[in-house]
């Protein structure tokens, strides 16, 4: 069972790796490595899970007391021991179990014998279009955000969803090529 949303987690990554960082840095990272495509997350975001993090004890803080400038004096996050053990937990349920398909197009595929082969095909086609320009964003975003030269995390948080991308249009090819039939 996961004890932390997607945002939360994402965060704590970034805590583990980047030892005492800001908030703000916290927002470079997430913009740089794309982390806004998969964990919605944005500025706001970024703060309520910090906030629940201290709260669950799995990060500290200090106050950055050297800032120069307008504004409030920046917290800098520390993981806690405990934040370690979550983080690590919840990397491995999640590798080890999760899910990440749409049910709802298997219903679909289910469903195609109720409706006009052509009807379908044309179905399968919008879908196809949506999926190849979803798959040019992606690549655009990975070459923009640095591509080969990112950390290999995040390069293949880039990877993974070019790889299923590109599976789910062969099978969608595969089965607008059997509806011919």
């Amino acid at each position: 069972m996961r004890r932390l949303t997607n945002v939360e987690m994402v965060l704590l990554q970034i805590i583990a790796e980047k030892e005492g960082i800001s908030g703000y840095g916290m927002n470079q990272i997430v913009k740089e490595r794309g982390y806004r495509e998969w964990a919605d997350i944005g500025m706001t975001s970024i703060y309520v899970g910090l906030k629940k993090l201290e709260e669950k004890k799995l990060v500290k803080f200090k106050v950055h007391t050297a800032k120069v400038g307008k504004g409030p004096m920046p917290k800098i996050y520390f993981i806690t021991e405990k934040g370690r053990e979550v983080l690590s937990a919840e990397v491995l349920f999640i590798l080890s179990g999760s899910r990440e398909r749409e049910r709802v197009f298997d219903l679909g595929v289910a469903g195609i014998p109720f409706v006009a082969p052509q009807k379908a095909k044309e179905a399968l086609l919008q879908r196809k279009k949506f999926l190849n320009e979803h798959l040019g964003k992606i690549n655009n975003k990975f070459k923009k955000d640095g591509g080969r030269q990112l950390p290999v995390h995040a390069r293949y948080l880039f990877k993974h969803p070019l790889y299923l991308i590109g599976n789910e249009l062969k099978f969608i090819d595969e089965l607008i090529g059997n509806l011919a039939n």
